[in-house]
């Protein structure tokens, strides 16, 4: 199944996304095993938002061995987390809000986990019965802060600006999260391609070592890191990362100052 949030008349409802672009009515919660029902609209006339809203978006650093070897690094002994804030979250085909006085700003195309139900202390030969499905998330990072905050021991602020964290379109509850192709194109050009087979740590270690440490809730969401080949973008660029058999995540780039203009 194929899990879409979308928005009619500012009302926010789940449903489930057909082959011909109609969204089916999910009856129940999505996280407690929901019936699909009758169509209540098609993909064109709905807002798709972010597929789930996440109290917790826990990333991983350097989990692809390729992008570990780019950058010259030895492989880390066990995940190297941190976490965005909620204010990240963007919606498929809203804005990345490049800051003001900023550079380097980098696109990052990241599997990501979606927890299905209250995980606490799970081992790794469990870890994947506690997964909803897989979507697709855009680890925007401001690169230069990135470098100073990492020197001190921190990464916080550098992947932390509203608007760094795009997530969706669906999540896809029939995948096998071992060997995925993603990558990253801009203005339509390939710049980043990867596979999940060259994870570091697979997504049950990700989940049994983070539930180790804290519960984990339905709608919570791991991004499971960024192959090789992460590069700038700039206002007026369209970025868009896809995951094979996910889909899709499309979003413009546009400055503060325009956001700003346009939202008074």
């Amino acid at each position: 199944m194929k899990i879409v949030r979308y928005q009619v008349s500012n009302q926010a409802s789940y449903g489930a996304l057909s082959d011909d672009n109609s969204i089916m009515e999910l009856v129940g919660s999505p996280f407690n095993n929901p019936e699909i029902g009758s169509a209540v609209t098609d993909l064109d006339s709905a807002k798709l938002l972010a597929p789930v809203d996440p109290q917790k978006i826990i990333c991983v650093g350097l989990n692809y061995i390729s992008h570990i070897d780019e950058m010259g690094l030895d492989l880390p002994q066990f995940p190297m987390l941190f976490m965005k804030p909620h204010t990240t979250i963007t919606h498929p085909e809203e804005p990345i809000i490049y800051p003001k006085a900023s550079v380097e700003v980098e696109y990052e195309a990241e599997l990501t986990v979606v927890i299905g139900k209250m995980a606490r202390r799970v081992s790794e030969n469990e870890a994947l019965d506690y997964v909803l499905g897989y979507t697709c998330a855009n680890d925007v990072t401001q690169r230069a802060i990135q470098r100073a905050e990492m020197a001190n021991g921190a990464m916080l602020i550098s992947k932390g600006f509203d608007s760094f964290c795009p997530l969706g379109p669906v999540v896809d509850t029939n995948v096998d999260p071992s060997n995925l192709d993603l990558s990253t194109r801009v203005n339509g050009i390939t710049k980043q391609t990867g596979n999940t087979s060259d994870l570091l740590f697979n997504v049950a270690k990700l989940i049994a070592y983070a539930s180790n440490a804290m519960t984990l809730l339905p709608g919570d969401v791991i991004l499971t890191g960024t192959p090789s080949g992460v590069g700038p973008i700039i206002s007026g660029d369209i970025v868009e990362v896809e995951i094979e058999d996910i889909g899709i995540l499309r979003n413009p780039v546009i400055s503060e100052v325009t956001f700003d203009e346009s939202h008074p």
